[in-house]
């Protein structure tokens, strides 16, 4: 997985529970103590990072190591500052006349579902974008797959929605100077839906850029995250986001006596047949179960260590 650290952003996503958070914790450790500058962000509700590197995350950046920064993206901050954004914007748009009444309409949408992943998604734009000249690597430890792919697709919503407005607003602003004879001086509105427009394109690129950005899907050798990751992997195929690596967390190690662990291996050998067979096209990484829960630097340090090395084929150890 040492070719992971090549990019300048990953993302590492899966099913709740799996250990995306450790395994991202940990590459952005590996990354650290190579000499990069490194950023991660978590975007997970329930913000496990923190408790892995046993330091405080907050969303402001703050350094946990050397060389590598965390930061909590909380959805419900994101949207009120999201929402307090759009009103200064329309303060400056509309006249006093009904800006009371617009503001009145944006505080009804604030609360409507989809506000908060909107918002989220609008962070995580902002960061990819502009904190990538500050860091060498920007790492996201995302929420769960479902909530994940959501996002993704979220450049695409937008930008079609946003366009629909424009198109709409070009509408008005030409039968506005037939029947005025008024000027062509540029439209504020159009010029601020135009911008917003050009800011998720330039997300949407860096998103579709494999040599720049890959997705890391955790799973663990077990039915149903077999299932969702394929799912999830398809889609990120279908919207053109590079699947670089798959880490298969918690394999159970050879050497384990009795009969309920010789089921378990027995039961796992054969999920681990399927993997391989049905992400073929991907690098594999397996990762051994820890003796101990995985948090401390100690621990996260003996995982980064493994996932910087070779990939050979054979479980970490």
């Amino acid at each position: 997985m040492r070719d992971l650290l090549k990019k300048r952003i990953l993302f590492f996503g899966g099913k709740g529970g799996v250990g995306k958070t450790t395994c991202a914790s940990a590459m952005a450790l590996a990354a650290a103590k190579q000499g990069k500058r490194v950023l991660l962000v978590s975007t997970d509700p329930a913000h496990s990072t923190s408790d892995i590197f046993e330091r405080p995350f907050s969303k402001e950046e703050t350094e946990i190591y050397p060389g590598l920064v965390g930061i909590e993206v909380d959805a419900d901050y994101e949207a009120r500052r999201y929402i307090d954004t759009v009103k200064e914007q329309i303060a400056r748009l509309f006249s006093p006349s009904i800006l009371k009444e617009a503001q009145r309409q944006i505080e009804l949408v604030s609360t409507m579902p989809g506000v908060e992943e909107v918002a989220l998604f609008d962070r995580m734009g902002e960061l990819m974008v502009t904190r990538i000249d500050v860091y060498d690597l920007v790492i996201f430890d995302t929420a769960p797959t479902g909530h994940t792919m959501r996002l993704l697709r979220m450049p695409e919503l937008m930008s079609s929605w946003i366009e629909a407005l424009s198109k709409r607003r070009r509408s008005l602003i030409s039968f506005g100077q037939n029947i005025d004879k008024v000027g062509s001086d540029p439209d504020p509105i159009l010029t601020t839906l135009e911008r917003r427009k050009e800011k998720l394109e330039q997300v949407r690129a860096r998103l579709m850029q494999h040599n720049f950005t890959g997705f890391v899907l955790v799973l663990v050798p077990e039915r149903l995250p077999i299932e969702e990751s394929a799912r999830a992997a398809e889609t990120l195929q279908d919207a053109n986001v590079n699947v670089c690596g798959i880490l298969v967390n918690r394999v159970l190690p050879e050497n384990l006596q009795g009969e309920f662990y010789q089921a378990r291996r027995q039961q796992e050998q054969k999920y681990r047949d399927e993997i391989q067979r049905r992400f073929a096209k991907y690098p594999v990484e397996w990762i051994l179960q820890f003796e101990t829960d995985v948090y401390g630097l100690k621990n996260l340090e003996r995982l980064s260590e493994m996932l910087a090395g070779p990939n050979d084929g054979a479980p970490l150890r």
